[in-house]
């Protein structure tokens, strides 16, 4: 009896086991982290200034001092420089406005005008620019900005981009009022800036705070008597829990990744629980567009939480974050705010069609930075499976029709581009000025080039003029690709570089789309089964039994030194890899589940 009981037990304990290694039953794991971590909620914060002038700083006039009749006002700032220095300092406002920099007029706009200020990819493109010879250590900057009562508020940024001749990265001065003296900490800690007025208007009146900057002083202000205080600091809504990286719920492409994942993880396993975080997900961004609106265009928040749902443009925060609210309107019927989706799905299908730059005479799509005509292959993931989705949610044949063929053309006009012929691999990006210059292969965005693909041939039909194309590029791709996986199965950072770390969002895209190259017979089932296999293994080896991720890499610029990649962070749970993960093990999972039949 004794023995009997032993033997069932040790059956038991093998099934548990052999239960517990399935694709699925690991990724599962993930999920329920997912599900334990998320509050989909919003909370109120006090922003804290940015202690580096990298990016956009305003100063609204309006909301402190009200509108609705002429006046000007000040604003002072300091601007901490490591050394001398010539600094480009970007400019929007309305009607007429000065600014001195040490006591030199660096800036003088009169007149009436609206500011006329817009998202750019990466930041506010604003319609003038100054420059100002930086001292080294603290510099006085003193804005005077008038308005005739309709709006009042400027800002001020540096350019964004890294200079694109030699890669060398700006150097940013530190901006607020913590060298200032006699100011407490807590004073600068609560804004960068110290605003006086209002003043009767007269953009060319010489008022005292002009000829010396004052604290403690009183000032016969436009209605009553005015000294230096900050501007009305707002509350605004930040998401819980928020991460630099790994943040599952900010609105961007790889956390609309973990909810298009999610989505399917709850199909694959018909556990609810997984659809509902999909569900969460959406309905969170889609009920809280007007929220996120008020808090960028009233509030000029440009940079709050989820800001980039509101006028973005670039794919990251266009096409491929929409990806699970285009698949839920391709499955269910008559949910609740259906018809909000359906409105920002008709927005993303024709920005789909006319929004986003191509690469001229391609169909391509591209970029401005870091030059005008970049191309990304990062953007075959960022803008295709989009693509896919549309025409498989299409009613019309002929807009399916359009929605393929670009998908198609657009794989092949890729390769044109970030295909390297010679190294069979994908550069990460390529200047359309510098044509000649070859950037690294870095392995998750090789992850992205072959991760359109599979969503293109799995929707093409294959009678299609473009799909044997497609799939000839596909092969050719895996064949280059299964060159460079290590022994324990991983692949590495830079791709053909076994000196860079091995990193797991490469590795999972790269076994995810073999398995699907199984699984659909493009790829030689004897062959390539062992090659996902590894991959598999060494992906789930990443992955701790309370579902946290280990080793990828952060998101990534892309630039012309190999050793940028080489020594990118690795974060634990960053979206860009977990999503990644889910699929990898659902397609790994499909794949054994077809060859057990």
């Amino acid at each position: 009896m004794k023995k009997c009981i032993h033997t069932l037990l040790f059956v038991f304990l093998f099934i548990t086991n052999s239960v517990a290694q399935r694709p699925v039953e690991k990724i599962k794991k993930i999920g329920d982290k997912l599900i334990r971590e998320t509050p989909f909620a919003y909370r109120l914060t006090l922003p804290a200034p940015g202690q580096r002038f990298n990016g956009l700083s305003f100063v609204d006039f309006g909301r402190t001092f009200g509108t609705g009749r002429p006046a000007v006002a000040y604003a002072y700032t300091q601007l901490q420089a490591a050394s001398d220095t010539l600094f480009v300092i970007q400019i929007e406002h309305n009607d007429a406005c000065k600014v001195w920099c040490n006591g030199q007029l660096v800036y003088e706009k009169k007149g009436e005008k609206n500011i006329a200020i817009k998202r750019d990819e990466r930041s506010m493109a604003m319609s003038a620019a100054f420059k100002v010879s930086l001292k080294k250590g603290s510099n006085d900057i003193l804005v005077k900005s008038a308005t005739q009562g309709k709006e009042w508020c400027v800002f001020l940024q540096p350019p964004s981009e890294n200079d694109a001749v030699n890669q060398t990265p700006r150097v940013y001065p530190a901006i607020g009022l913590k060298q200032v003296p006699h100011i407490d900490a807590g004073v600068a800690a609560l804004s960068n800036w110290l605003v006086v007025g209002p003043f009767a208007p007269g953009i060319d009146t010489e008022r005292a705070p002009e000829r010396e900057f004052r604290l403690g002083a009183m000032y016969p202000g436009l209605t009553s008597s005015v000294t230096w205080t900050v501007p009305k600091t707002e509350v605004l809504g930040d998401v819980i829990g928020a991460k630099a990286w790994g943040t599952t719920y900010q609105w961007n492409y790889h956390n609309g990744g973990v909810a298009w994942a999610m989505a399917q993880l709850g199909e694959l396993t018909g556990e609810e629980k997984y659809h509902q975080w999909a569900v969460n997900f959406c309905d969170f961004q889609m009920e809280g567009m007007p929220f996120v609106d008020y808090q960028v265009n009233v509030l000029r928040a440009y940079n709050s939480a989820n800001a980039m749902v509101i006028g973005s443009r670039l794919l990251d925060f266009t096409l491929a974050p929409s990806l699970p609210l285009i698949y839920r309107l391709r499955k269910e019927n008559g949910f609740k705010n259906e018809s909000i989706y359906q409105s920002y799905i008709d927005k993303m299908m024709d920005y789909a069609r006319a929004g986003q730059i191509r690469s001229p005479g391609f169909t391509n799509y591209t970029r401005t930075t870091p030059e005008e005509y970049t191309v990304w292959v990062d953007d075959m993931f960022m803008g295709i499976p989009f693509l896919v989705q549309a025409g498989l949610y299409t009613t019309d044949p002929r807009q399916r029709k359009i929605f393929f063929d670009d998908a198609a053309s657009q794989i092949l006009d890729f390769s044109k581009h970030v295909w390297d012929p010679a190294a069979r691999l994908f550069m990460h990006a390529r200047y359309s000025r510098r044509p000649e210059v070859k950037l690294p292969y870095w392995s998750r965005a090789n992850g992205w080039a072959i991760w359109a693909m599979t969503e293109v041939l799995m929707a093409l039909p294959q009678e299609h003029p473009k799909y044997k194309a497609v799939l000839q590029l596909y092969r050719e791709f895996v064949n280059s690709l299964i060159r460079y996986q290590s022994p324990e199965g991983f692949w590495h950072n830079v791709i053909n570089r076994n000196d860079s770390p091995v990193e797991v969002s490469g590795t999972a895209i790269f076994t995810m789309a073999l398995a699907r190259g199984v699984r659909l017979g493009w790829l030689d089932r004897k062959k390539f089964t062992p090659i996902v296999e590894r991959g598999w293994k060494a992906t789930a080896s990443e992955i701790d039994d309370d579902g946290t991720v280990h080793k990828i890499c952060v998101g990534t610029m892309c630039s012309e030194d190999e050793q940028y990649y080489m020594t990118r962070p690795f974060y634990d749970d960053d979206t860009h890899g977990s999503f990644a993960v889910i699929f990898a093990g659902m397609e790994v999972q499909k794949m054994l589940d077809q060859q057990k039949k």
